[in-house]
C-alpha cells in the first residue's frame, strides 16, 4: 500500500506518491503560485498518474519544518485533513532530516540549512550509520558565521545542502578544509524523501496523532514578536 508525501516548507511545493520500496511518482513545482493554489491539484494530479484513489493510501507523510511559516501551516492542514478523513497514520517528517536524506554517505556530517530570516539560519547535523539516517544535533536557529565557525571545529568533513547553502555557495566553498558544497540539484527539498522517512518511522511505530501534530517552528512568528512588542510581554 502506498503512502502519500508533502512537503511545502519552503517556496518549493512538493508531492510524492511510494511504497515502502519504491517511488510511484514526485511532483515538484517551484513558480509564482501560492501552496494553497497548487497543492491540492498536485495531489489529485500524482493519484492520477499512478492510478490510484484516496482510500488507497495506508498513510500520509508530512514535512513539519523548520521552514516557512505559512506554507507549512497549508501543507499540514492538508494533511491532516486527509489523514483523518480517510483514518489514517499522519507522520510527521524534519524538513531537515528530508534535506539530509538527500547525501548517503558515510564517515561525514551532513549539514542541511534552511533560511531563518534577519541573517539567521535553521540547521542541524546528520550523519549516516549502517544504512539509516541519524541526527547528530538537534534542529535550532545560528547564524552563517556561527555555523562555518561549528563546522570547522568538526572531526569529520561537513557537507552543507539546502536552499541556503546554495545561496551561500560562494562563501562555504571559500572557507575550504573540512567544510564542503554539496551538488546543486540538492538545495531543493523532495517529498520523496519525506516519503521514505515516513515509511521509516511509521514501520518503527512512530506515526503522529492527527489532532495534536504541530509544525516544529523553532523560533516565533514576526507577528507573535510584533504582538508582544505592542503589548508590553517580555520574553
Amino acid at each position: 500500500m502506498p503512502i502519500l508525501a508533502i512537503d511545502t516548507a519552503t517556496l518549493v511545493s512538493g508531492v510524492a506518491v511510494a511504497t515502502e520500496k519504491k517511488l510511484l511518482a514526485e511532483l515538484t513545482l517551484q513558480t509564482k503560485l501560492t501552496h494553497s493554489e497548487v497543492l491540492m491539484p498536485h495531489i489529485k494530479q500524482i493519484l492520477d498518474m499512478t492510478n490510484l484513489k484516496k482510500s488507497d493510501l495506508e498513510a500520509v507523510a508530512i514535512s513539519i519544518g523548520p521552514g516557512s511559516f505559512t506554507g507549512l501551516r497549508i501543507g499540514l492542514a492538508t494533511a491532516k485533513s486527509i489523514a483523518y478523513a480517510l483514518n489514517i497514520p499522519i507522520i510527521g517528517v524534519s524538513t531537515l532530516a528530508a534535506l539530509a536524506y538527500h547525501y548517503p554517505v558515510g564517515d561525514v556530517y551532513i549539514a542541511p540549512m534552511l533560511d531563518a530570516q534577519k541573517g539567521n539560519i535553521y540547521i542541524s547535523l546528520y550523519q549516516w550509520k549502517e544504512g539509516k539516517l541519524c541526527q547528530v544535533y538537534e534542529p535550532t536557529v545560528k547564524s552563517f558565521t556561527e555555523v562555518l565557525e561549528a563546522g570547522q571545529r568538526l572531526d569529520k568533513p561537513v557537507v552543507f545542502l539546502g536552499e541556503k547553502a546554495a545561496q551561500k555557495a560562494e562563501e562555504i566553498q571559500a572557507v575550504g578544509g573540512n567544510i564542503i558544497m554539496a551538488m546543486p540539484h540538492m538545495a531543493m527539498p523532495r517529498a520523496a524523501n519525506v516519503a521514505m522517512l515516513g515509511w521509516d518511522l511509521l514501520q518503527n511505530g512512530k506515526a503522529d496523532d492527527v489532532m495534536s501534530l504541530e509544525p516544529l517552528y523553532i523560533r516565533r512568528s514576526e507577528a507573535e514578536v510584533l504582538w508582544e512588542k505592542r503589548n508590553g510581554v517580555k520574553e
